[in-house]
């Protein structure tokens, strides 16, 4: 195998691995919410949520390792073609967006809740008076 091909397979694994950690802490982010949970914890998986779609915005809602696999000899530019189902790649965006939401509309109500009974549980993990 050229180096090229290696190093096209490795940005398709890591993109896979950051993928993953990206949807573990939405995953989170999503349960946390649901279950009333807007601590330090969910704060962290959100961040990295956010953090992630800043970056996705700002290269034109194209991932930034698609020129990478561009020059590394992938036509296409996919970084998700080998490692995820190819329709489920191609509506990762669409996908996203309502659960982003979700997660904000879930977090906003449990701060509101929160802030109702007088307390104030923001990025602390534990309710204050």
């Amino acid at each position: 195998m050229d180096r090229d091909r290696m190093a096209l397979r490795a940005v398709k694994s890591f993109h896979t691995l950051a993928w993953f950690l990206i949807e573990a802490c939405m995953a989170y982010v999503l349960y946390a919410g649901i279950r009333g949970r807007t601590d330090r914890r969910a704060g962290v998986a959100a961040s990295v949520v956010a953090g992630e779609t800043l970056i996705f915005a700002a290269y034109g809602f194209h991932c930034p390792l698609t020129a990478v696999a561009k020059r590394l000899g992938d036509e296409t530019g996919s970084v998700t073609d080998i490692y995820l189902p190819k329709w489920f790649a191609r509506n990762l965006p669409a996908i996203h967006v309502p659960l982003i939401l979700l997660a904000v509309a879930l977090h906003r109500r449990n701060i509101v809740a929160g802030r109702a009974r007088g307390q104030s549980v923001l990025l602390t993990g534990r309710a204050a008076r």
